[in-house]
């Protein structure tokens, strides 16, 4: 027969098509009902470009006049094109991915951040992975192995080790540390003046009168966890008001594993009650961040403590919690999104070539007053 056969339909009937017809679309199918993938090459003869500029065009580097992006994008759109990023780092370029590690998604703190990585990496044309690693060295480490794999244009991360930040700056990374530095050379940082803000939030309380001010500190392992208790101390020294050891409760000290964000970790509510327990003069207390700040509170109001009649209370970092409670609780807020946005420029200028040393930007953050904290009783 010298015409080709013609394909039927589903009901038998002849569909008018022949086997190598192509779909609306003008794209084939693999053999198994799926459509095949849409190449580079078929993007630049539908936008009527060469390749290298269809290429540019879609990565959003090097220059391409406005007119010509716009007809690449378009034709991109309708015929479906997603970028095999594979082909892409096969051929030693980086797949334009961005990693971002942090340590415990279910804290706000975390949320927020990534929020401010998210969206301005994303205005920049880059995709990012996020990884939650609980705070386990070993799960950033191996979140650090999987970005190098997949070649990722550089990587964002709040540290709970130096084995993370060492690998990825062995390979030549571009690296940035939020909240927390690791001390590995090689990376840049963008955090909060801690100290600031702790001695701020104790100030406040001393100049309301408070002479017996405890403190409950996370850990003391990573500077923000020792610049709160430096701030803390700082406040003491200015005001001219001795300082007790016993007002002191380091978490990382009773707890087994004390890396920030630890799963491990949980909710430190039996060391701040016996902590509690064991200073029953204490007038005021300053959390040193929001998951002991949640705990104090917790405990307090257990006890059918009045907040702040029997005790004050002052948080470094301000959650939606803390205002919704009654009354609102004082604290420190962190620009915590602006932290992310910030991070996430200073990666976007190194992975777009930024040469020159290692630069770290110190926030501010700002206290925050509600009505946790008042004079203390006669």
């Amino acid at each position: 027969m010298s015409g080709g056969t013609r394909a039927g339909g589903p009901d038998g009937r002849d569909t008018g098509r022949g086997p190598n017809d192509r779909g609306s679309n003008g794209r084939g199918s693999n053999g198994r009902g799926k459509r095949a993938r849409v190449t580079l090459r078929e993007v630049a003869e539908e936008a009527g470009t060469s390749q290298s500029t269809a290429s540019r065009a879609l990565a959003g580097h090097g220059y391409v006049a406005d007119e010509i992006r716009e007809k690449v994008r378009a034709a991109a759109a309708r015929l479906g094109y997603v970028p095999d990023i594979t082909a892409r780092t096969l051929k030693g370029r980086s797949s334009g991915l961005v990693g971002l590690l942090v340590s415990d998604l279910r804290n706000q703190f975390y949320a927020q951040l990534a929020a401010g990585v998210e969206q301005t990496l994303t205005a920049a044309g880059h995709q990012v992975v996020l990884v939650d690693d609980h705070g386990d060295e070993e799960r950033a480490a191996d979140g650090a192995r999987a970005f190098v794999s997949m070649r990722a244009a550089g990587v964002l991360l709040a540290p709970v080790g130096r084995a993370a930040t060492a690998l990825l700056v062995e390979h030549g990374m571009p690296v940035v540390e939020v909240d927390r530095r690791s001390g590995i050379r090689g990376c840049d940082a963008v955090v909060i003046d801690s100290e600031r803000g702790a001695h701020d939030a104790v100030a406040h309380l001393l100049a309301l009168g408070h002479r017996r001010i405890a403190v409950v500190v996370d850990e003391t392992m990573w500077d923000t966890g020792r610049d709160r208790l430096r701030g803390y101390r700082a406040a003491h020294r200015v005001a001219g008001v001795p300082l007790s050891r016993r007002l002191v409760l380091d978490l990382g000290l009773r707890l087994t594993d004390p890396s920030p964000g630890s799963s491990s970790r949980g909710c430190p509510g039996r060391e701040v009650a016996a902590f509690l327990d064991a200073n029953p003069d204490a007038t005021a207390v300053f959390a040193a961040n929001n998951v002991v700040a949640e705990a104090v509170w917790q405990e307090l109001k257990r006890r059918g403590s009045s907040v702040p009649g029997d005790c004050s209370v002052v948080s470094f970092d301000d959650l939606t919690w803390m205002r919704m409670v009654e009354p609102g609780l004082t604290a420190v807020r962190q620009p915590v999104y602006e932290m992310g946005a910030r991070a996430a420029s200073l990666l976007l200028e190194r992975v777009g070539g930024g040469q020159g040393r290692s630069r770290t930007y110190t926030l501010d953050p700002e206290l925050l007053t509600r009505g946790s904290a008042a004079p203390p009783a006669a």
